[in-house]
């Protein structure tokens, strides 16, 4: 199975700073070590065109330049470097490859990526531009070439921040389904409505949340039917995250992490997942869970090699 990396890329953030850039590493570290099966490769740098395909080309050159002014910078959270601009592009590279590798294979993903806060035109929650979104917009443009139809594309969103910048660039396009489990009183503070959200209330365990999860689901492929799935398995709604409220534990995210991966598996559907967030007090438990999931995905992945790698639907009996 094929996982992107770009934590070569690494931010000098000041003293306290609560992003983990760490984590990326370590993981990275951990997979090499505990999952050898799984292929890390280099990020590819994403182009201007394919983050033109949803970015305002002139943020993108504020971007590259360091022209953002101090409000956009404080609003993502980072000082700008050229690394900063670097790690941002290749970040969103990761999660192109990652799609890529998902539609022939079953199963891909992003060690990283996952910026869900980024809109069209600026920035926010450590997010520079939207990954995921980027992906989406170049798979259906991928798929155009051959297909008279657009590629339908959901997104299910598992941080326990709401992706306001993900509901806000596919607000009006019914060819993108945006399905988001969050927190209901945690960042960001004025949601965006996207296709499906569920508010979560703080302390939610984990019968709660894979009662919610399940009926999400439901509800998502009773109102929508996906050629391609995109997932966001973030680390955050641990009990142990400092920014998460929620009361989730290990093994309830691995639950969560099966329901999805079954999910899109019952239905032939090929996804590709990033890593989102996760701040948890001790690093080691955020790593952890991220590893799960890379268990969980690796499972998956083998069943479908052992499909043959076909990422046609599957048939009706097997729902």
């Amino acid at each position: 199975m094929q996982a992107f990396y770009a934590d070569d890329f690494v931010l000098a953030l000041p003293e306290g700073h609560r992003f983990p850039m760490a984590k990326y590493r370590l993981l990275r570290d951990a997979l090499a070590a505990e999952l050898p099966a799984i292929r890390l490769c280099p990020a590819p740098r994403a182009s201007s065109g394919e983050l033109a395909l949803v970015h305002d080309p002139a943020y993108v050159q504020a971007v590259d330049e360091g022209t953002l002014d101090a409000a956009m910078l404080r609003e993502i959270g980072f000082p700008w470097s050229p690394q900063m601009a670097e790690r941002a592009r290749r970040s969103v590279g990761a999660t192109i490859a990652a799609v890529r590798a998902a539609q022939r294979e079953g199963v891909a993903g992003n060690l990283a990526g996952g910026t869900h806060h980024a809109s069209a035109d600026r920035g926010g929650g450590f997010c520079v531009y939207n990954d995921v979104a980027v992906a989406a917009r170049l798979a259906q443009a991928e798929w155009g070439r051959s297909h008279r139809s657009r590629l339908p594309v959901a997104i299910i969103d598992l941080d326990v921040h709401q992706g306001n910048g993900t509901a806000r660039i596919f607000a009006q396009d019914d060819s993108v389904f945006t399905l988001s489990l969050h927190g209901a009183k945690n960042f960001p503070f004025r949601k965006v409505r996207g296709d499906l959200d569920v508010d979560l209330p703080d302390g939610c365990d984990d019968a709660i949340y894979l009662h919610a999860l399940d009926q999400a689901l439901d509800e998502l492929a009773h109102r929508f039917a996906p050629v391609l799935v995109l997932y966001l398995a973030g680390a955050d709604p641990h009990h142990a995250d400092r920014l998460g409220r929620l009361a989730l534990t290990g093994d309830g995210l691995e639950a969560r992490d099966r329901r999805v991966f079954d999910w899109a598996w019952q239905r032939g559907l090929p996804l590709a997942f990033v890593m989102a967030g996760g701040y948890g007090r001790d690093i080691g438990t955020t790593v952890a869970v991220h590893q799960t999931t890379w268990r969980v995905a690796l499972s998956y992945w083998r069943r479908w090699q052992n499909r043959g790698g076909s990422t046609h639907p599957a048939p009706q009996d097997h729902e």
